[in-house]
């Protein structure tokens, strides 16, 4: 990655003279750099193929909306860099304080999140847990939980044999979040049905054969970067289960033999329950033996799913680049932003702030900071 060191956790972006600034893209990536460069005083234009700023669980949506919302740094180690490590814990703090300038805040919660194993799979987790020696300095490290430690923590949790609590790590409401970065962007040109072609210093091109001039561009369109940048789409499917009553308080990771399989609770008696990655581009439905699956680890840890009802099956793509780490290119008049991959919720907010100080918008506190100055509490 090409990014600049940082050491502190800003509250918006400015430049001496306002810009007129283009953004290729509203997914998670755009809608945070509309809503800081918004606020802090220059003109954003952006644009997306999509029909409107809201969610459509269609399998062609931006990534964001479909994805769990998990901010683990230390338990992404797992198939992840300690850079991305790094970025993560940045962006948890940096989260935070987003959310705390909200006027509609997102859910967002730091209490930790918990990695579980079956007594068969305690091998795996060994495995797993081993990865971990290679967290940046200063992270918390996995704590053990006896069996009374963790219903203490978790009542709603039984059957697993093998726990541990992951401390620090935090998650957040993605749709709650991207609602309300689209909702509260000040003073930005949301361009909707417009699918930008192809992206150069200071110009978009849009698929009616337009060209719109700006004093400087971002492409974050993810796998709409193609043939551009050698992005590729990896699959990814989730249940959303409507579990009244169910208990759960913090995001669980689960080893299974086939997936790593995580559950996460979302407000209105949502528990999100998904898998890491499959490489294919396949948009079709989800398939029912990954729904079996998926259902059937979750429940095994969680039995209050018993009951539940299937609220929703979603299929999306995670842009990727060949070596699974997140890249930022900086030039003259452009900048791109792509390969997320599975970490695009853990990462973002440190990305966009790295970018946005390479390009020589020197962080300040924004225009609209005073709205909403209390700090939120997980």
């Amino acid at each position: 990655m090409n990014l600049a060191p940082s050491t502190q956790h800003d509250r918006g972006v400015a430049a001496s003279a306002a810009l007129t600034i283009g953004i290729a893209g509203a997914g998670l990536l755009g809608r945070l750099l509309a809503w800081q460069l918004g606020r802090a005083g220059h003109r954003v234009s952006v644009f997306d193929p999509a029909g409107s700023a809201a969610p459509a669980f269609d399998g062609r949506q931006a990534a964001g909306f479909s994805a769990a919302g998990m901010l683990s740094p230390l338990a992404e180690l797992d198939t992840s860099s300690p850079q991305v490590a790094q970025l993560g814990w940045r962006s948890i703090a940096l989260w935070r304080d987003i959310v705390s300038r909200m006027a509609t805040p997102a859910h967002f919660r730091a209490d930790g999140s918990l990695l579980l194993a079956h007594r068969s799979d305690l091998g795996a987790a060994q495995r797993v847990l081993a990865r971990f020696a290679s967290a940046p300095a200063g992270t918390p490290a996995a704590l053990p939980l006896t069996p009374a430690e963790l219903a203490q923590l978790e009542p709603a949790l039984q059957g697993a044999a093998h726990a541990w609590l992951l401390p620090g790590e935090a998650q957040i409401d993605p749709i709650g979040a991207m609602q309300s970065l689209h909702a509260e962007a000040i003073d930005v040109h949301w361009n909707w049905r417009r699918r930008v072609t192809r992206v150069d210093a200071g110009s978009l091109a849009l698929d009616d054969g337009s060209q719109q001039r700006f004093d400087l561009v971002f492409d974050v369109r993810g796998t709409g970067s193609r043939p551009e940048v050698p992005v590729r789409g990896v699959r990814g499917e989730t249940a959303w289960l409507h579990a009244p009553g169910h208990g759960l308080t913090r995001p669980v990771r689960l080893l299974h033999p086939r997936h790593r399989v995580y559950l996460v609770p979302r407000p209105g008696d949502i528990v999100l329950v998904g898998a890491s990655e499959i490489e294919s581009e396949d948009r079709s439905p989800v398939s029912v033996r990954s729904a079996v699956e998926l259902m059937s680890a979750a429940h095994s840890v969680l039995p209050a799913l018993a009951e539940a009802r299937i609220h929703r099956l979603d299929v999306n793509l995670r842009p990727a680049l060949p070596d699974n780490e997140p890249h930022v290119e900086v030039s003259a008049g452009r900048v791109r932003i792509n390969g997320l991959f599975r970490h695009g919720w853990l990462i973002a907010p440190a990305l966009v702030e790295d970018a946005l100080r390479e390009c020589g918008l020197a962080p300040q506190p924004d225009r609209a900071a005073s709205s909403n100055p209390e700090p939120i509490h997980g």
